[in-house]
């Protein structure tokens, strides 16, 4: 498997990891809230030869509009100026692929991420990493009434109220290589989770 950099920053975390035939060379990982643009590069040039790589990986979203962008952008740069590829995964898919990981006896899930205007990123999974539904944008009631009873996991369970089963959880990028190459191939453009505000104004005729 070829040397591959990864970028997450769709989330809370900025997370940057260098994967070398699925183990992991060199990581940085923080929680910086909306400073993603401050500190993505910083942290990819802390890595091993400043993080170049024969491929790039990036968190596609859902997530933090802004976040997912500044990733996303970075990727593309660094593959234009290093002339590698770059593909995306969903961050949906790589909190279910960790959790499923840490618990072999899980069978089901639902990630919960928070979406912004008091709504959640939710989309239920099951094992291996298949997911039962495609993403949706709920309100925290909706979101509650659809975990049938699945571990709830993500930084947007704390909207759900008090859940039997529920663990807060933000993407690593160490942790990509857990998702299988059928999730890493995603093209690199955001996965927002729920239509823009603003719509453009339709010409008049």
């Amino acid at each position: 498997m070829a040397l591959t950099l990864v970028i997450d920053t769709a989330t809370a975390a900025c997370s940057v990891a260098l994967i070398d035939d699925g183990h992991v060379v060199a990581e940085r990982h923080e929680i910086v809230g909306r400073g993603h643009a401050e500190r993505l590069l910083p942290m990819i040039a802390e890595l091993p030869d400043g993080g170049r790589a024969d491929t790039i990986l990036v968190d596609v979203g859902p997530g933090s509009f802004t976040g997912t962008r500044v990733g996303i952008a970075a990727a593309r740069g660094l593959a234009i100026g290093w002339r590698v590829p770059v593909t995306g995964y969903s961050s949906t898919a790589l909190l279910a692929a960790a959790e499923f990981a840490r618990d072999p006896a899980l069978a089901r899930l639902a990630v919960v991420l928070e979406g912004g205007h008091g709504e959640v990123f939710m989309q239920p999974f099951s094992r291996p990493i298949l997911a039962d539904a495609a993403l949706a944008s709920l309100a925290p009631e909706a979101a509650r009434a659809l975990i049938e009873g699945r571990r709830a996991i993500g930084s947007g369970i704390g909207w759900l109220g008090a859940l039997t089963d529920a663990r807060d959880a933000l993407p690593r990028a160490a942790q990509a290589m857990l998702l299988p190459s059928a999730l890493r191939v995603l093209a690199p453009s955001p996965i927002y989770g729920r239509p823009p505000d603003a719509v453009p104004q339709q010409p008049r005729t």
